[in-house]
Formats: C-alpha cells, structure tokens, sequence
C-alpha cells in the first residue's frame, strides 16, 4: 500500500514537490507495520514510477530502506547482477577491492559516505604504497557499486565523483632510463634451447615449447588446446577457449573463453609442428594403455600422466630447469617464446595486420607497439653484427 502527498518546498518552482510512503513489511520482532519513503518527486507521474520500482525491488527480496542502507547491501546486490555479466577469474581479481571497500565502507550508512570521506580512501592506499594501477582498479569497482545505488534511488549523487586518482611524478631521467624491453629468443637461441628441450626435457616440455614457439599461442590457450581442436587434414589449430586455474591445482581448473573476441581464432601450423604433435598423440595414447583406469581422459593435447592439463607454473619451471642446461643468460617465460614467434613472422615479412590476427590481439595497438619495439631491437641488433664483421675485416686489412 503507498501514500502519495504533495510536500511544501521553498525551492521548487511550484511550491511543492510529490513524495510517497510505503509499507515494506512487518517487523518480525515487534510486529508493527514498517514503511519507507521518498520525496523530492516534480510530478505525481514520477514519484508513482519511482513507487513501482521500488515496489519490484522489494519483491524480488531487495530491502533496502531509504534511511538505513547499508554500504554492503548495496555491494551484495551489485555483485550479485556482476557475476552474471563476466567471467569466474574477474569476479576473483575484484575480490580484494571488494575486501578494501568493505572495511572501509561496510557498516556505514550510505547516505553518510560523502566525497571527501571516498577521497580520503584513495590517498590512504597510495600513502601505503599500492600501486597506482590497484587504486585505479579500486576507483573503477566502487564506482559501479554507487552507481548501483544511483539506479537504485537510495542517493541522489556519487561520492566517487570528481575522485582524484594519485598520480605518480615522473622526472625526466625515469623517462630516459624507462625503456621498455620486450624479451624473446633469437633464432640461435630458440634452436639451441628446443634442442635441449627435445634431449634433456621431460614428458611434453619439447612438445609444449615447440607449440608455442611456431604458433605465437598464449600458454593459457595451449593448455587448454584439445585434440578435437586440431586438424591435421587442414593443418589448423582452434583457438577457442584458455586455461583458468588460480591455486595451480591440477584438477581445480576451468576452462574458459579466451581474453577478447579477437582472441577466437583459427591459425595455421606448418609440417614439422604437426608432425610433432602427431607422434606426441601417438605416444600419449601408450600412456592412457599403461595408466588404465587411473587416467583421466578428457582430450587435453598437454596432458599430464594422470590426463590432467598441465599447470601454467608447472610450464614454467619445467623452461627454466632446461634453460639452465643451456648457454643461453636470459630470463624467459613461456609468454616469451610468443614474442619470439612474432619476431620470425617479422622476419619473415609479415605485416602487421596479419601479425595481429595470429596473435589474436583484440586491439591492433598493441600489435603496433610490440612490432615497434620489436623492429627496433631487431635492427639494433643487425647494426651491431654488421658492426663486428666490419670490424673483423679492418683487423685483417
């Protein structure tokens, strides 16, 4: 049941503005009728859609009081309509924001978290030393939460707005000495370490480390690659679908779509690849016989004895145990050998719009400014071999 009155106000142009109240239930300890109101309405018309709004909130279990709301009932109810828009490994990166947001906002009245309070938040966590990608990450999720609380009409205005982000002074020598390094193996390098990889390494280390070096795949995507995903007949790998496992528990993993659309795609891979995922299919077909019962066979082209995916961080201690057994002095990862792909398709004359598209970066920014610095390294590299001959030649004149 709702009451809808005119209410006497001195700075609207009428004279007046519309308002209503409404029940919203019974308290169960003292048995009386509860009821909330709004005001501050032009027409009747829109204090009656505000009513019904609010009306279906509250039957659809959203009792939020116009006084009394809590900062975390808000959050509950936000995250709740966030869970359902973006994936598991999202929600897990928001976790500790949420965490920051609710010990500092949890228990109070959202009508009383003002702008300078949520400013004062932010510089908190910039003089504790959190990164000015974390504070701006934590500015982003409590913003959707006030706005959340905007479409709800239990505030009329966000204390997230007109925030400012700190922001970090940078001098001229940061800038100078600032440049940005991408890391990859040279030719050389990548023959000598899959070498070793083939001699030296453990059961899928040559044949993981060979996929991504002649295909460019983000380790996640090669984890999750599945035998129904490659066609021999065409010479193709399907790229649909990542590896998503936080605690790097082999059987505590989902599988879930790739970083952007851009990122769903179909490469080709040429002959000596295939040939080595072929005889690697070939051997983990022995295995599965050897194991029996105890495998566990889900179609993972990476899969460990017990048919499980590899880990990411497994992949990457196994690369540096045989980086260690080379001659090579480089710190890579197994998202290096993807910048080394790009550096043979450089080298081999690819442009950039094909370069992106066997990445499958979803913006083709990011494939320019890996192509730049990429470029340039390379040439740096040419100027100084060409340096050396020139030099050995002056030598023997």
């Amino acid at each position: 049941m709702a009451y809808f009155r005119k209410i006497k106000s001195k700075t609207a142009k009428k004279g007046y503005t519309w308002g209503f109240t409404m029940d919203v239930g019974i308290d169960p300890v003292t048995g009386k009728r509860k009821q909330t109101s709004r005001r501050g309405f032009t027409t009747k018309s829109e204090a009656e859609v505000a009513y019904h709004k609010l009306k279906d909130q509250i039957y659809k279990g959203l009792k939020l009081e116009s006084n009394d709301v809590l900062f975390k009932d808000v959050l509950a109810d936000w995250l709740e309509m966030y869970k359902k828009t973006v994936k598991v490994s999202t929600i897990k990166s928001r976790r500790n924001l949420i965490n920051h947001l609710l010990h500092y906002f949890g228990d109070m009245k959202l009508k009383n978290i003002k702008r300078p309070m949520y400013q004062q938040m932010l510089n908190d966590f910039y003089k504790k030393g959190y990164s000015l990608n974390s504070i701006s990450s934590l500015h982003t999720t409590a913003n959707m939460i006030f706005k959340r609380a905007l479409e709800l009409e239990l505030i009329h205005q966000s204390p997230t707005d007109f925030a400012k982000l700190p922001k970090k002074q940078v001098t001229v020598e940061e800038i100078e000495s600032k440049e940005s390094k991408i890391r990859f193996l040279e030719k050389e390098e990548l023959m000598e370490f899959l070498k070793m990889a083939k001699t030296e390494g453990l059961y899928l280390d040559y044949q993981l480390f060979s996929t991504l070096s002649y295909t460019g795949m983000r380790i996640g995507e090669s984890l999750a690659l599945k035998w129904t995903d490659i066609n021999f007949e065409e010479g193709t790998i399907s790229i649909t679908k990542t590896l998503f496992n936080p605690t790097n528990h082999e059987t505590k993993y989902q599988l879930l779509t790739p970083k952007t659309n851009k990122s769903i795609r179909t490469i080709f891979i040429d002959e000596s690849i295939q040939a080595i995922l072929k005889k690697h299919r070939v051997q983990q077909s022995q295995y599965k016989l050897m194991s029996g019962t105890d495998y566990v066979n889900e179609d993972f082209v990476f899969a460990k004895l017990s048919g499980h995916p590899l880990t990411v961080k497994l992949a990457g201690e196994r690369m540096k145990r045989i980086l260690k057994k080379t001659s090579l002095e480089k710190d890579i990862t197994p998202h290096c050998l993807r910048h080394t792909h790009t550096s043979l398709l450089i080298e081999a004359g690819a442009g950039i719009k094909e370069i992106q598209e066997i990445l499958g970066h979803g913006d083709v920014q990011t494939t320019m400014n890996i192509y730049a610095h990429m470029t340039k390294d390379l040439k740096e590299k040419t100027s100084q071999k060409f340096g050396e001959l020139m030099k050995g030649l002056s030598e023997n004149l």
